[in-house]
């Protein structure tokens, strides 16, 4: 009879994965034993696993290198981090052993660079693509950096006014870009991207306020779409009005030489993800050379700014179960030791799907059930997955623990929750851990944090 777990599993995707599998009924994630991991430090815990990071950064620098081989495009291809995805020294390490450059959001990313750079970890010829909107602080350290040596820095304008700052406080000629203001998908409440500058003020603007300025040299024409890097006719649309202003922009400024698709490719969020990188990649090679070529306009250097694609994979969070409830006829609510809101606020905040997965007990028959977290909010629980509008974990024993995993949580949860800070109903921070692999391919463990103690919020409230 195929009631247990594991043949649900096995019945419903195409497992195992090279991601997951199970050796005697518990599951392994990039071959780490987690009951291994589980017993060492106990539950909750969030999982680093380092070396996912270099993996996802060479798989797109492959798949975009391919893609211009093949369609003999003269442009070349670099690969930026999103640094907003991920601030942790670790992260970033991490990223910078891979040959990519930077894209940052605030004024508070720039120190982090210095950081790195005076550690032997960043070189001044490396990109700083510095986007968002810029209040002085913001500028103020853009400047330095590019007064200091940084010789790629290259501010994305936001508005027409930012311009100004550093016409008055830098000395040098910096390089510049554009961010155009993107149209959002129909589902959006709002027609049009508040950052960036207008389709059709780009032109006027560069000629009237860029063009006879010696100061400046603009340098990058960039876009971003909100929905990510997606096969749909509104990616399209919007990726062949950006090119065609790149064109248009070309044949007055000489000086332009990248086109920034910002966005980026999205992570697997379930066992059955369908998502093809590599048609992707051509496709957008392709499209941005034959725009080109109906304009007689050089091709353009292409950089991404990939953050989720990044991190996203490499992180993990693994609960207990700590008690069943069954509050009605058909619902069986299983209570984790810790809270979605404050682990993972994107389940709660936009409704986002991980990747769900037993640790234990694969053996065992399985149940629908619901995941509820421990803050008295209403909204404090994880009842779908992106296949399905059920969640199913094997049948909770009286005498054994049940262990759960959610995958592929490495990007934005820990800025969002507010690392190492006051966490709704004071629920502690869990456990961090960073999982890497030596020479010989043996796995090693580090703990980055502790669970946070009530002295440590005590004090931020200020008792």
């Amino acid at each position: 009879m195929k009631n247990k777990y594991i043949d649900l599993i096995e019945q419903t995707f195409d497992f195992p994965t090279d991601e997951f599998e199970v050796i005697d009924n518990e599951l392994y994630f990039q071959n780490i034993p987690l009951m291994e991991v589980i017993k060492q430090y106990g539950t909750p815990l969030r999982i680093t696993y380092l070396p996912k990071i270099g993996k996802q950064i060479q798989k797109a620098k492959r798949l975009f290198n391919v893609a211009i081989a093949k369609a003999d495009y003269n442009g070349e291809y670099h690969y930026c981090y999103c640094t907003k995805s991920s601030h942790f020294s670790f992260v970033m390490e991490e990223v910078l052993k891979n040959d990519v450059h930077i894209e940052t959001s605030s004024a508070f990313d720039l120190p982090l660079i210095e950081s790195l750079y005076e550690a032997g970890k960043f070189k001044k010829d490396n990109y700083i693509i510095c986007n968002g909107f810029k209040r002085p602080q913001y500028i103020e350290n853009i400047c330095n950096l590019i007064e200091e040596g940084f010789e790629n820095v290259i501010p994305i304008l936001d508005n027409k006014f930012e311009l100004d700052e550093y016409d008055r406080n830098i000395t040098k000629k910096i390089k510049i870009g554009i961010r155009i203001a993107a149209e959002e998908e129909p589902k959006f409440d709002f027609y049009t991207s508040r950052l960036g500058i207008r389709y059709n003020d780009i032109i006027p603007y560069y000629e009237q306020e860029i063009k006879n300025n010696p100061k400046f040299e603009l340098k990058m024409l960039h876009f971003f779409i909100n929905t990510g890097i997606r096969d749909s006719a509104y990616y399209w649309n919007e990726l062949r009005k950006c090119v065609d202003v790149y064109c248009e922009l070309k044949a007055i400024c000489p000086q332009l030489t990248a086109l920034n698709i910002g966005g980026g490719f999205p992570i697997k969020n379930s066992l059955s993800f369908d998502y093809d990188y590599e048609y992707m990649a051509e496709e957008i090679i392709a499209q941005i050379k034959s725009h080109c070529e109906r304009t007689s306009t050089p091709e353009p250097d292409i950089f991404t700014e990939f953050g989720s694609f990044t991190v996203g994979e490499s992180g993990a969070i693994l609960y207990s179960i700590i008690d069943q409830k069954r509050q009605n006829d058909r619902e069986v609510w299983n209570m984790i030791d810790s809270s979605f809101i404050t682990t993972l606020p994107d389940t709660w905040a936009i409704d986002q799907k991980f990747i769900l997965l037993s640790v234990n007990h694969w053996d065992k028959e399985y149940e629908r059930v619901f995941l509820g977290g421990l803050t008295c909010d209403s909204e404090d629980y994880y009842n779908t997955e992106t296949h399905t509008n059920a969640i199913f974990l094997p049948k909770l024993m009286d005498d054994e623990p049940l262990y759960i995993g959610l995958f592929h949580t490495g990007a934005y949860q820990e800025s969002l929750a507010g690392y190492g800070g006051i966490q709704h109903c004071l629920i502690p921070a869990p456990k961090h851990i960073l999982i890497d692999v030596d020479e010989d391919g043996e796995y090693t463990t580090k703990l980055f944090a502790k669970e946070q103690s009530h002295k440590s919020m005590l004090k931020i409230l200020g008792y």
